[in-house]
């Protein structure tokens, strides 16, 4: 891989990690705005986003969609991405307004396994044993929690799997972040304004809900779905699937902060011990990336 293609994929995959570990506060902040509603609106507001920023860079309409209906294949795949990105938000703002915001970064925790596997066994991606320690000690900070509670944490699986999927469907698009995003919930979108526009209308939406000041502030939420998502997109583009899971560490961990410091939502010796535990992991795999880094420095120096 290029050394600058792989620092740039850092560079978006570490940036949007971060914004993604405080992004609980904004949709937190949205209450008492239901979590249904703000669910409609994202979509609706995301697929704007993406339009009106896409549309800006070609101003071309017929061009903007045309690779989208170019291969049916294709299209299927942005249509799949679609319902599985709009799952993974619908389960986490529900969580983050629930008040599960730990259990959601639990999730998010499971996620970079999941993606990591599919990275070795789909793509083919080789490990090496640094990154392999990392793995085994992140499953066993996960298995502290489930065997510690005795049940399956239901919201943190659905988390792991959807975007787990969605990450390995991402890595076959290769086109500019906006315009793929844009594909993905052009479909959905139509409807989520439908929704959008009956509950308004029955006096249950954004307005009524949570007046004029939250109404204003549920506006950005194009702004803070689409700017993530596309710096990941553009991540999965420059990096490995393996490194790319494992940043995502970052944002579960600033999550878990904030729902212990911030949202005063109970923490135990059992999620302390699987969060020492999984830190651990990190500092292996830190190291099995110097290690990479170097053997291709190494490499490039031979050639």
């Amino acid at each position: 891989m290029d050394n600058k293609n792989y620092k740039n994929g850092m560079i978006y995959a570490l940036s949007c990690a971060i914004i993604w570990g405080f992004l609980p506060i904004y949709w937190d902040a949205l209450n008492p705005i239901s979590s249904l509603v703000v669910i409609f609106y994202r979509v609706t507001l995301m697929t704007l986003t993406c339009f009106v920023i896409q549309y800006y860079q070609t101003r071309n309409f017929k061009a903007l969609f045309a690779p989208m209906f170019e291969d049916r294949k294709k299209m299927w795949t942005y249509i799949i991405a679609g319902i599985l990105i709009t799952a993974n938000w619908s389960i986490y703002i529900w969580a983050v307004q629930a008040g599960y915001v730990i259990q959601s970064s639990m999730g998010y925790f499971l996620e970079p396994l999941i993606v990591c596997l599919f990275g070795m066994i789909i793509y083919k991606e080789k490990a090496n044993k640094w990154k392999l320690i990392s793995l085994g000690f992140a499953f066993a900070g996960l298995m502290v929690m489930v065997i510690g509670y005795k049940e399956l944490p239901l919201i943190a699986i659905g988390l792991a799997s959807t975007f787990a999927v969605y990450a390995a469907i991402k890595k076959s698009v290769d086109l500019p972040p906006f315009q793929s995003l844009l594909y993905e919930t052009v479909f959905i979108a139509p409807v989520a304004l439908l929704v959008v526009f009956w509950l308004e209308g029955s006096g249950i939406g954004a307005l009524e809900t949570g007046g004029s000041g939250k109404f204003i502030l549920l506006l950005f939420a194009g702004i803070a779905t689409a700017v993530p998502m596309a710096l990941f997109s553009a991540a999965a583009r420059n990096l490995p699937l393996l490194t790319l899971g494992l940043t995502e560490y970052i944002s579960p961990s600033i999550a878990l902060i904030l729902g212990i410091f911030l949202f005063r939502e109970p923490f135990d010796m059992i999620q302390f011990s699987a969060f020492v535990i999984i830190w651990i992991g990190l500092c292996f795999f830190t190291y099995g990336e110097v290690v990479d880094i170097r053997k291709t420095k190494e490499t490039e120096k031979n050639d």
